[in-house]
């Protein structure tokens, strides 16, 4: 994903959108952009940090509610146990969807 800055083509490095994402992952939730700024093991400019959340979120793995930033993705490994354990409801399993 590129923005234009100052007139400028600008993508960020892998290795900063990796930095984010994973620290949204492991430190969140966040209540607004800004405390994820501060919580970032190394500076990024607004920009850059902007075209990742907006990156993050279209491919739902974050969601932007007002100002806060929350992980959203299913990728811990306890809810994928917990998931892979659970029933699997069709519509056909629902007593109000049973013909008698």
């Amino acid at each position: 994903m590129q923005t234009l800055v100052r007139g400028v083509r600008h993508s960020p490095r892998l290795d900063t959108q990796l930095m984010v994402e994973k620290c949204v992952r492991e430190k969140g939730p966040f209540s607004s952009r800004r405390a994820l700024m501060r919580a970032l093991p190394r500076q990024v400019e607004y920009p850059t940090l902007v075209t990742i959340l907006n990156y993050l979120e279209a491919s739902d793995k974050i969601l932007i509610n007002g100002d806060s930033i929350t992980w959203v993705f299913t990728d811990n490994p306890k809810l994928l146990r917990l998931l892979r354990g659970s029933p699997v409801l069709r519509s056909g399993d629902t007593p109000s969807s049973r013909r008698t």
